[in-house]
């Protein structure tokens, strides 16, 4: 087992080292760039100004090894080798820098624009990923144990409805119901206006340098309470799309198992069918639904930056979106590495808790 993970985590490397050079290589070849928006938006820019703006920033070399011919004003000068705005970068990724900010917040690191949205976004998946799994995997299972019942033909159409409907457009109905109608819910935003801070902030407060300090807790409620139900709906858009898929996959295979012989045999000896079904069936049943929560960890991601946008969520996904608006680069490259990241991580966990819960299964 140990091998097979250390063999594992190598592949994955690789894997990411490739994946780096498609997403560099085709954001820096897609027409267009941060300055083109400049020109666009001031007449007086010249082509000139652009091209010297291309020069600091190394915009003008070659995005891959290769044959630099350098131009100054209409003097072409001598061609030399460079190595590249790919190994320049990808060095800085792994020495800590990954780059600046072109247009959102100029000049300001992106590792440090990503870490001040992840919390945002890790508030909103976690939430949403916990929420359908507590919802998805027991009416799963209650579907199949009572299969043919209304509850089950009820539990199918919800699951069929919720894969079918995008999450932009569950969200805006949630919103319009929910939110503007009913009233119960904030419509956007992380807090109400005029609040001194925000739930992240608090929670930060709050479990200070690794450590919790219940005091400030009561202190913090307020603030806690008000980011709670502003993210509440953004939450239950996301997990509805996720719960829908994962309690048909729960379903079918809990139908699977109850149709083995070792659950007749269960039955048999006497056991109440409330042990058969949660600790003959259940695990067994978990082994391929381990795999698809696995998977489909970085489609939480994807979802996420749906989400974001119609809830005007501070997250990730929104920052995505406002960075491809703005062709800023540098920001969409580290977003997709994150993301590619997520991918291969989940990929691997997947492995590895398939032979945790099916011990027929020996990697070797």
């Amino acid at each position: 087992m140990t091998a097979f993970i250390i063999r594992r985590v190598v592949q994955s490397f690789g894997l990411l080292f490739l994946i780096s050079i498609l997403i560099y290589v085709i954001i820096n070849l897609a027409p267009g760039g941060p300055f083109d928006l400049l020109r666009l938006s001031n007449p007086r820019i010249t082509q000139s100004m652009i091209d010297r703006l291309n020069q600091l920033l190394d915009l003008d070399k070659p995005v891959l090894p290769g044959q630099y011919c350098p131009r100054i004003g209409h003097e072409q000068q001598p061609c030399r080798f460079d190595q590249g705005r790919y190994v320049r970068w990808l060095t800085r990724v792994v020495q800590g820098d990954w780059g600046t900010s072109w247009t959102m917040q100029t000049g300001r690191p992106v590792l440090g624009l990503i870490w001040g949205r992840l919390g945002y976004t890790v508030l909103l998946m976690g939430l949403s990923y916990l929420v359908a799994i507590l919802i998805a995997v027991p009416i799963g299972i209650y579907s199949a144990v009572k299969q043919y019942s209304i509850t089950d033909y009820f539990v199918t159409a919800l699951a069929f409805f919720g894969q079918s409907m995008p999450t932009f457009w569950t969200g805006l109905m949630a919103m319009a119901i929910f939110a503007v109608g009913l009233g119960w819910f904030p419509t956007s935003g992380v807090r109400t206006a005029g609040a001194e801070g925000d739930i992240i902030e608090a929670l930060g407060r709050v479990f200070s340098f690794g450590r919790l300090y219940p005091e400030l807790a009561g202190m913090e409620a307020e603030l806690i309470v008000d980011g709670l139900l502003h993210v509440a709906l953004p939450t239950l858009v996301l997990a509805y799309f996720n719960m829908a898929g994962w309690a048909r996959y729960t379903r079918a295979s809990m139908l699977e198992v109850l149709r083995q012989d070792y659950m007749r045999t269960a039955r048999a000896k006497g056991l109440k069918e409330r042990i058969v079904i949660l600790k003959h069936g259940l695990r067994n049943a978990l082994i391929p639904l381990i795999t698809i929560l696995a998977l489909t960890l970085p489609n939480l991601f994807g979802g996420a930056l749906i989400t974001e946008t119609i809830f005007s969520w501070p997250g990730i996904g929104r920052m995505t979106i406002d960075a491809i608006s703005n062709s800023d680069w540098p920001v969409v490259q580290g977003i997709l590495v994150i993301s590619a990241f997520l991918v291969v991580f989940s990929n691997l966990m997947a492995d590895i808790l398939y032979a945790v819960v099916d011990p027929r299964i020996q990697y070797s």
